[in-house]
């Protein structure tokens, strides 16, 4: 059946085509994506350009000089994601996946485990689960993995909330009214402040806990493994450029990308199993085995019909012809904002076969949950052992089942979801 989403957007005013371009993304994308990809993969609007397929999708994001992230600039304080292919980038990166350690994930999981379990089993058969434990378990393995404590980890989350809000979900393109837009920036920079308070104490108390370890051979203080005691125990050549500040910053960036989006992605998924019976059957049978392969397929099988974000977002920092040769080949100019938009991508026949079927085990190379390229998220291997875990135990527990639907209070995270269960007697 012809949805003819272009005849309606061709025959829009200008001032009205990205309006309506943006609510058939957020309100049924799938089939408007999919018309997009068979007769205008590259979308040029007034406002921004979509980019649809698969292949073109990718090309965009490894021209990393050509198509840059200058939209985070302003709101991410000198954090390495705003960055495009320059030494801090590739430094600071590169010190960062060695502070955490691939080795460290079969840990990783099991603290993810018994994080889980504890908030499931205090919660007597009824929970609140996005504030309860979907933002909760991450926020503890922040403090707990991380190694920043010393805060409350409502306040560890709602610093994460507000930096993904505006940094995310409060650019021209999201057509946040004024007044939102600016209430958003507002709270932003309020609590990075209280966040850049909290780092300077925690690396004070911790570098001076650290060098009293070193002197007393730990007689006195031994500390915990954790990521900030990692790398205030290393030493860094002056030549690194990795001084205390730049391990603060780095310390937070941490903690914003950890929480929100781990939050949004188990909420989403719970959700979306909970409304395909088949694949909840599925997964709950897959979840009582020991090996979590089966499981895990599912999970990230399921986020790509629920991803985070549909999309990305670059500016470019030159023209470029985008699809070069093909029939759809678009020149790109200067300045324009370009949305590589990866749901599509992730539904796209010439990189996913029968991609509108639920098929786990899929090519995870070709999913796009956390980024791709440079800018792919620094910490997705936690990611990939923290969201598949905390949802097998949400299905460890016996009949359980959401009381409605997520409550998303207009807003882009989920803010309220119910889960109830039969209690062991």
């Amino acid at each position: 059946m012809s949805t003819n989403y272009l005849e309606r957007y061709d025959a829009t005013a200008d001032a009205e085509k990205f309006p309506l371009v943006r609510r058939w993304m957020d309100t049924e994308p799938l089939p408007f994506f999919k018309e997009l990809r068979a007769k205008r993969p590259i979308l040029v609007t007034p406002d921004c350009t979509l980019v649809t397929r698969f292949d073109d999708v990718r090309e965009i994001l490894t021209m990393y000089k050509i198509f840059t992230v200058k939209p985070y600039v302003p709101k991410m304080d000198n954090f390495l994601m705003a960055h495009d292919d320059d030494a801090l980038h590739t430094r600071e990166k590169s010190l960062m996946q060695f502070m955490l350690n691939r080795d460290d994930l079969p840990r990783v999981r099991n603290m993810i485990a018994d994080i889980a379990k504890g908030i499931l089993s205090n919660a007597n058969g009824q929970i609140e689960v996005v504030n309860s434990f979907c933002r909760m378990v991450p926020a503890t393995l922040v403090q707990n993995y991380f190694g920043l404590t010393g805060a409350k980890r409502e306040d560890l989350i709602e610093w994460s909330y507000w930096n993904q809000y505006d940094t995310f979900h409060n650019q021209p393109f999201d057509l946040v009214p004024p007044e939102l837009s600016q209430r958003i920036i507002d709270r932003h920079n309020e609590t990075s402040k209280k966040l850049s308070d909290f780092i300077t104490m925690l690396i004070a108390k911790r570098l001076l806990a650290v060098k009293i370890e070193k002197l007393t051979f730990s007689t006195i203080v031994r500390l915990e493994d954790d990521i900030v005691t990692r790398m205030l125990r290393t030493s860094f050549a002056k030549e690194l450029d990795f001084d205390i500040k730049r391990l603060g910053i780095n310390a937070g960036g941490l903690l914003i990308g950890a929480i929100e989006t781990t939050a949004q992605a188990v909420a989403q998924v719970l959700q979306y199993l909970f409304q395909h019976s088949e694949w909840l059957e599925k997964a709950k049978a897959a979840a009582q085995k020991d090996d979590s392969t089966e499981f895990d397929g599912i999970i990230w099988e399921a986020l790509r019909f629920v991803p985070i974000t549909p999309y990305l977002f670059r500016t470019t920092a030159s023209d470029y012809t985008a699809a070069k040769g093909t029939d759809h080949e678009t020149v790109l100019r200067a300045g324009t904002h370009v949305l590589p938009v990866t749901l599509s991508a992730t539904f796209d026949e010439r990189a996913f076969e029968s991609p509108e079927e639920f098929i786990p085990q899929r090519n995870w190379y070709n999913y796009f949950h956390f980024g791709f390229g440079a800018h792919q998220c620094l910490g997705r291997y936690v990611g990939m052992v923290m969201i598949p875990e905390m949802i097998r135990q949400v299905f460890l527990q016996k009949n359980i089942e959401p009381k409605g639907n997520i409550d998303y209070k207009s807003g882009p995270f989920p803010e309220s979801y119910t889960l109830s269960w039969i209690t062991a007697q």
